[in-house]
């Protein structure tokens, strides 16, 4: 499908309309489309030439499962590298092949008047906006984090899994001296 093309680069309009405007797409100045392919499957663990130090040859090796999603893994690679000036806004999945899953990031130029100007959408101009995307702050970065689920069931995951692991771990010892 889109193969031959770079794994990042640039469309000059959505390819699903009705779902980039769902999640915010407008067609004014300041909103940028790029399209990522990401890999499909699970992960290997980096081990040095593949020493695993007294263990099977390839246990705990290959069928490593991510803790994030490839949405996510998408929208991180826009916007680490390629455009570090924009903001991550939202993206959405238009097609995958045996290999590939393909991503559209939608990106929003903090720096633009049009975007500015407009209150529906210039609280990302704030810079405690500045990469959502690689703090799990976008619609796919809360969900890794297990932040869609309200109640009893997520009560480990709040106000994140690790500041909560943390407070579990501490020993409070309350008693004045």
């Amino acid at each position: 499908m889109y193969m031959q093309l770079p794994v990042v680069h640039r469309v000059s309009k959505p390819s699903r309309p009705d779902k980039a405007r769902r999640l915010g797409y407008k067609a004014i100045q300041g909103f940028v489309i790029y399209r990522v392919r990401v890999r499909r499957g699970d992960r290997k663990k980096r081990v040095k030439k593949g020493i695993v130090h007294g263990k099977p040859k390839h246990q705990g090796v290959h069928k490593q499962k991510s803790t994030r999603n490839l949405k996510s893994v998408a929208e991180g690679k826009v916007g680490k590298s390629i455009c570090g000036n924009l903001r991550v806004l939202n993206s959405y999945w238009v097609g995958q092949d045996a290999v590939y899953k393909y991503y559209e990031v939608i990106l929003v130029d903090p720096n633009h008047n049009a975007v500015r100007n407009n209150p529906k959408i210039n609280w990302i101009c704030n810079p405690v906006h500045k990469h959502r995307e690689l703090r799990g702050l976008t619609s796919a970065g809360k969900k890794y984090r297990g932040l869609r689920v309200k109640g009893h069931l997520s009560a480990k995951s709040r106000p994140s899994i690790r500041a909560n692991w943390k407070r579990r771990q501490l020993i409070k010892l309350r008693k004045c001296r």
